[in-house]
C-alpha cells in the first residue's frame, strides 16, 4: 500500500496552522500557480479600477484642480450641487429624453423582432443586419451626418418637408426640437441592438402557444398583446433598465450632435461631470457629482425592478 502525504484534513490537530494568516499563506503556497496566473487581472483592476473609485470618493470631499495638495472642504461640493442650475437641468433633460425616445424605441424593436421572427419573411438575416448596422457605426460620424441632414437652412430633412408643403423645423436651434433630434439619433443608433434582444427572447417562446391562441380565434393583434408581450416582459424590463441607464449616461451622442446645446437643453449628467472635471479642472466637485449620479442610477434601477420585476417573475 502506497502511503500518501497528509492532506489538510488528515493532519493531526496539533500540526494544523491555528493562525488565520498562517492558513492563508499555506493555501496560497499550495495553489500558487493558479493565483500567479490570476494575479495580473487583480493587479490591473486594483490600479485602474479600484484605486480610481476610492480616490474619487476621497476627492469628493476636497477641492483640487490637479496641482498641489487637495483642500478638505467637507460637504461643500454636495451643498453646491443643490444650487447648480445646469446640473439640475441635466437630470431634467435626461427625463425628457427618456420619454421622447425610449417608449418609441422599445415598441419599434419589439414590432420589428416579431416581423423578422415570422417564417413568412424571406431574407430576414439581411434585414436584421441592415437594422443592426447603425449600432456599430462610429457615433462621431453619425452625429456629423445628422447635423447635415437636420440643418435648418440646407438640411435634407427640411428640404423634403418643404417639398410636400410642410414647414421645416429648427431641429438644432430650438430647445424642444434639439431634444427630438437627439432622440432620433439615439433611436437610429440603438434600435438594432434592442431588436436583437427582442428577437432572442422571441425565439425562446414556443410557437405552440401562438398556434393554440389562433385556434381559439385570436387574431394577430390579440396574439401579440396577450401572448407575446406578457412572455417578453423580462426582456422588455431588461431593455428598459439598460435604456434608463443609457439615457442618463448619454455622452457620445450628445457630444457629436448638439454638444449639450442650445442653452444646455440637451446637456446630460455625464457631459456636465466631464466638463467640470476636464474643462474646468474641478476634480473634487466632479467626483462628488459622479457619486451622486451613481446613487441616483442605482435607486432608479431598483425602483424599476421593484415596479416591473414583480410582474415579470
Amino acid at each position: 500500500m502506497i502511503e500518501r502525504p497528509y492532506s489538510e484534513q488528515t493532519l493531526p490537530e496539533r500540526a494544523r496552522p491555528t493562525n488565520f494568516v498562517a492558513r492563508l499563506l499555506q493555501t496560497l503556497n499550495r495553489h500558487r500557480a493558479p493565483y500567479l496566473f490570476l494575479a495580473p487581472f487583480f493587479i490591473f483592476f486594483a490600479i485602474f479600477g479600484l484605486y480610481p473609485i476610492v480616490y474619487s470618493f476621497y476627492l469628493s470631499f476636497h477641492r483640487w484642480n490637479g496641482l498641489g495638495e487637495p483642500e478638505f472642504v467637507q460637504f461643500a461640493h454636495f451643498e453646491r450641487m443643490l444650487n447648480d442650475r445646469i446640473l439640475l437641468q441635466s437630470y431634467e433633460n435626461s427625463i425628457y429624453l427618456f420619454f421622447i425616445y425610449v417608449p418609441v424605441m422599445i415598441l419599434l424593436a419589439l414590432v420589428l423582432a416579431v416581423l423578422l421572427n415570422s417564417p413568412k419573411i424571406r431574407g430576414f438575416r439581411f434585414y436584421r443586419t441592415i437594422i443592426f448596422t447603425p449600432f456599430i457605426t462610429n457615433m462621431i460620424a453619425a452625429g456629423f451626418a445628422f447635423q447635415i441632414l437636420l440643418n435648418t437652412n440646407y438640411g435634407l430633412v427640411n428640404s423634403l418637408l418643404e417639398s410636400v408643403g410642410l414647414r421645416g423645423a429648427p431641429w438644432l436651434e430650438d430647445d424642444w426640437w434639439a431634444r427630438v433630434s437627439l432622440g432620433l439619433l439615439i433611436i437610429w443608433a440603438w434600435l438594432g441592438y434592442n431588436m436583437v434582444l427582442m428577437l432572442a427572447g422571441l425565439q425562446t417562446i414556443s410557437n405552440d402557444l401562438n398556434e393554440a391562441a389562433r385556434v381559439d380565434g385570436a387574431n394577430r393583434v390579440q396574439v401579440f398583446l396577450l401572448i407575446t408581450v406578457p412572455l417578453m416582459r423580462p426582456i422588455i424590463l431588461f431593455a428598459m433598465v439598460m435604456s434608463t441607464m443609457g439615457t442618463f449616461g448619454l455622452f457620445a451622442e450628445v457630444d457629436a450632435l448638439t454638444g449639450g446645446g442650445p442653452a444646455f437643453a440637451t446637456i446630460t449628467p455625464l457631459i456636465k461631470i466631464y466638463g467640470n472635471a476636464f474643462d474646468q479642472f474641478q476634480f473634487g466637485y466632479a467626483s462628488a457629482m459622479a457619486y451622486v449620479y451613481f446613487v441616483f442610477i442605482f435607486v432608479l434601477t431598483m425602483v424599476q425592478l421593484r415596479l416591473f420585476g414583480r410582474e415579470s417573475s
